[in-house]
């Protein structure tokens, strides 16, 4: 096939991290001579494009969010008929109905769900919405993607899993990007006055599912059996301000290090000397992954499945466990050595993959 493929990704607010690095990760690795990607985005998103994608040939669209249905769906219209796209790839959740609804009106032949997330602990109506979506969830797409096997059971079901229905997506990394050399964060330490330091690092959003009240009261207990703890906390969102009245309230306001949100996470891993995520839910979690691939060890919550833990230093405890605070001191600065699961985190590898999934599904569709 002479041409490349086009295809509209479907990402909804641009954070820093999280689904949209994966997305962008594949994009960077994809084969630009066979594949190209449209990102459709809500226009009141926070975070510009990264302009290394659009010197690759990246097209980024702004589009109403979807709180505005009926002209989010007018506009995916205009752009679905005016592009007259093979593949329609959604990438947000039970949200993907909308999309999805709005390709199979336009007729588009290959219409992707990707579930990158399970509900837990949110608000009642937010857990709410995603329960009733979920039932809508089969009705439009052609074909069901999930980053992992707890994220695609839960969306398409466990007999659609079970079938091989569901195709499991890895959030992959660059391995290269996260093993920066020390001259690489050497002014970074200094910046924060890490020298010298028992760093404790975290990065995700600030939103309630990562369980920032719980990781701070965990380093309460640590600064009392290691004064020269710090917390660096790396990232931004909707509970910035609950998060900095918690750490002030704790008292430790000299000991936490906000480092804001970043667009090179990879220089922030190497800074800690372990990495805690005691998230409350997760559809998989990049972080997990990126900790180990950056060599440093982690210590996660059960809530993140075991598809993630792929080294000797990566440790899943409960959330009423009484092990964290032990654990974390135990672990830290212990060399990390990958296992054989880490290979399918290799964006090289995994790349591939999709590659030959959407020109496979575009050679189908023009028999």
């Amino acid at each position: 096939m002479s041409e490349s493929i086009r295809v509209a990704q479907i990402m909804g607010k641009l954070w820093a991290g999280g689904v949209e690095m994966v997305v962008f990760n594949y994009y960077r690795a994809i084969d630009k001579n066979k594949v190209q990607f449209d990102f459709y985005y809500d226009e009141d998103s926070t975070v510009a494009p990264p302009q290394d994608l659009v010197a690759m040939g990246a097209r980024f669209i702004q589009i109403p969010p979807y709180q505005k249905l009926p002209i989010y769906l007018k506009t995916l219209k205009k752009h679905f008929k005016e592009n007259n796209y093979t593949i329609v790839h959604s990438h947000i959740n039970t949200l993907s109905v909308f999309p999805l609804y709005m390709a199979w009106r336009c007729k588009v032949p290959v219409r992707i769900a990707h579930n990158h997330s399970v509900p837990g602990g949110e608000s009642i109506k937010r857990t709410a919405l995603k329960y009733v979506l979920r039932v809508t969830s089969k009705m439009f797409p052609t074909d069901y993607f999930a980053c992992s096997e707890k994220a695609g059971r839960w969306l398409f079901g466990d007999k659609n899993f079970e079938v091989g229905k569901v195709t499991v997506i890895k959030n992959a990394i660059d391995f290269e990007r996260f093993r920066p050399d020390d001259e690489v964060i050497k002014p970074l330490k200094e910046k924060y006055e890490l020298d010298g330091k028992f760093v404790i690092g975290h990065v995700g959003r600030f939103t309630f599912a990562k369980n920032h009240r719980f990781l701070i009261d965990i380093f309460k207990n640590i600064v009392i059996r290691k004064e020269n703890a710090v917390l660096m906390l790396v990232g931004d969102g909707e509970m910035n301000e609950q998060i900095h009245s918690w750490v002030k309230d704790a008292e430790i306001e000299d000991k936490v290090v906000f480092v804001g949100q970043v667009t090179n996470p990879e220089l922030y891993y190497r800074l800690a000397n372990v990495m805690v995520l005691p998230s409350v839910f997760e559809g998989l979690s990049l972080s997990t992954i990126e900790s180990q691939i950056a060599g440093v060890p982690v210590v996660v919550s059960t809530a993140i499945p075991e598809e993630a833990v792929i080294s000797n230093c990566c440790v899943r405890l409960d959330l009423t466990s009484e092990e964290w605070c032990d654990t974390i001191l135990s672990i830290a600065n212990k060399q990390v050595v990958l296992d054989a699961r880490s290979n399918s985190y290799d964006i090289t590898k995994a790349v591939l993959k999709l590659e030959e999934i959407y020109r496979k599904k575009v050679g189908e569709n023009n028999a």
